[in-house]
Order: C-alpha cells, then sequence, then structure tokens
C-alpha cells in the first residue's frame, strides 16, 4: 500500500511538473514562439515552460512586440535577439546565463543587467535610455550604447572591455582608464569636454 501511494504521489508531481505553464501576454511575442515551434496552434497567452526552459538562443527581431514578459522562464538562454521591437521595459534578471543581449531600437528607457554576469556583448543602441548600469558585468567585452540619452555611464568595472560605443548621447562624462584592453572607442556627438 505504502508503495502505491508513493507510485501515485510521484506521477501526480510528474503530471504538474509537465503541465506548468509560462504566461505570454503579447500576441505577437507568442505568435514568433509558435513560428520556432516551442508553441503550438494559435497565441492564447500561455506556452509549456517545459517548450522553453531549456532553449538557449532566441531571435525574435522585429516582430512589433510591446512585452516579453515571459522571457524569465527561458532560464538556459545564451543569447537574445530582440531588437527592433516596441519594448518599454524587459526583465532578464532571470536569464543568468545571459551571453549576448541585442535589444537596440525599442523604447526602453532603463534595463536591469545586473544579475547577468556572464553578459559578453550588449546592444542597446537607439532606445531612450537615460541610465544603464554594467558594473557588475565584468565578462563584458563588447558595449553598444549609442544614441541614447545616457548623461553617464560607468565603465570602470568593465577590465575586459573591447569595444565601446557611446556616441551620440549627451554624456558628460566618461572614464576609461581602467579598460586596458579597449581596442575601440566611438564617443562622438557628446558633451564630454574632455577625456582621458
Amino acid at each position: 500500500m505504502k508503495t502505491l501511494l508513493s507510485f501515485i504521489t510521484l506521477l501526480l508531481i510528474s503530471n504538474f511538473t509537465y503541465a506548468q505553464t509560462t504566461a505570454i501576454p503579447d500576441a505577437n511575442f507568442e505568435q514568433e514562439l509558435i513560428d520556432l515551434g516551442y508553441d503550438t496552434g494559435s497565441p492564447d497567452g500561455v506556452v509549456l515552460t517545459n517548450n522553453i526552459n531549456a532553449v538557449t538562443s532566441l531571435d525574435v527581431n522585429s516582430s512589433n512586440i510591446y512585452d516579453l514578459t515571459g522571457i524569465e522562464d527561458f532560464t538556459a538562454l545564451e543569447y537574445l535577439y530582440c531588437y527592433d521591437n516596441q519594448l518599454t521595459s524587459i526583465n532578464v534578471t532571470q536569464n543568468t546565463a545571459l551571453e549576448y543581449l541585442d535589444c537596440r531600437q525599442n523604447q526602453l528607457t532603463s534595463i536591469d543587467v545586473t544579475q547577468n554576469t556572464a553578459l559578453i556583448n550588449l546592444y542597446c543602441s537607439g532606445s531612450p535610455l537615460t541610465s544603464l548600469n554594467v558594473t557588475q558585468n565584468t565578462a563584458l567585452e563588447y558595449l553598444d550604447c549609442r544614441q541614447n540619452q545616457l548623461t553617464s555611464i560607468d565603465v570602470t568595472q568593465n577590465t575586459a572591455l573591447i569595444n565601446l560605443y557611446c556616441s551620440g548621447s549627451p554624456l558628460t562624462s566618461l572614464n576609461v582608464t581602467q579598460n586596458t584592453a579597449l581596442e575601440y572607442l566611438d564617443c562622438r556627438q557628446n558633451q564630454l569636454t574632455s577625456i582621458d
């Protein structure tokens, strides 16, 4: 009897785990997941979590997406391409394996990448970003934050940084004295009066 009860409990737990879903409120985002084979049918606001939690690369560029809610359950995600959409926010704090994030050409005013310590490439140009904290991204090698509303950016902790593009923003200060690996710096069209 005890064995039968254990078997039934295990069966119920495995069915519960299999049936877990992730909310995807943006129909355009879900349609992209359907087109990529991670969901089926027509958009209904949910996708099976087991269908997405092992995905390592996701490309949803130029898809008129307003909301990436649900991206947090892509826990194995290493590469995320979501540029040229209508995003005003994006939550990648749960995507700790993320190495490459391309979220340029959106409507983002801020983005939290402090939990993405594996991040190597970050493209966030062409949005109205007013703040960007990359002090925790010590593996960062490529940062493109051009054409934003940033008045300052702290890259002193990014000693692995090789390429930095920060032109076309109202930057008033920029300290690259700690970026000894830096090979390319584009800081044109800013409010800088000096740079060391």
